[in-house]
């Protein structure tokens, strides 16, 4: 098919295959839409195209085709994110997820990267103020059972507690974190 055999296809069959297009998506512009793809998708093939055969419902089918494959991105476009608002989904009776609305990916990963930059200040701490640290901190231990443990008077532990927290918020300070 050349240049002109598709000029004639496209002003004998066009208003049909729109009045199909419109029907089929069930909207004036998704219609306009899909008959816009489908004549695209004809131009691109129209060397291949007979104008004697059945061009029509070859122009028809196509449609067809891209109509069922648009729906099916879309269906699977919605399953992935839903683009429904949430008082729809509640109105309907569905569950909405709860992603822990309080902290989002960007506040989580600040997070970890602040919780990291502090485990590395702890490990740096001489043993004698790392190790208090560790027990209160990460065992929650009282004040009692470390200084059992470690074999010191409450006031020493207590004091090393203190040393440490103030070497902590120095080396903190220094590099330019506040809070």
């Amino acid at each position: 098919m050349n240049k002109n055999e598709f000029e004639l296809f496209v002003q004998k069959f066009g208003k049909d295959i729109l009045r199909f297009c419109r029907m089929t998506a069930e909207d004036v512009e998704a219609g306009d839409e899909l008959y816009q793809d489908t004549m695209l998708k004809l131009l691109e093939k129209k060397r291949k195209l007979d104008f004697t055969q059945n061009t029509k419902s070859y122009a028809l089918s196509t449609s067809i085709f891209l109509w069922k494959n648009k729906r099916r991105k879309y269906a699977i476009r919605q399953r992935l994110v839903p683009t429904e608002s949430m008082e729809e989904l509640s109105d309907a009776g569905r569950e909405i997820p709860d992603y822990g609305n309080d902290t989002s990916p960007e506040q989580m990963v600040l997070q970890q990267s602040e919780a990291e930059m502090i485990k590395g200040l702890v490990a740096s701490l001489p043993e004698k103020y790392r190790i208090p640290v560790y027990l209160y901190y990460s065992a929650d231990m009282q004040i009692s059972g470390i200084s059992k443990i470690l074999g010191l008077p409450e006031g020493t532990v207590k004091s090393r507690m203190r040393k440490a927290k103030k070497l902590l918020k120095e080396e903190l300070e220094a590099i330019g974190y506040d809070r």
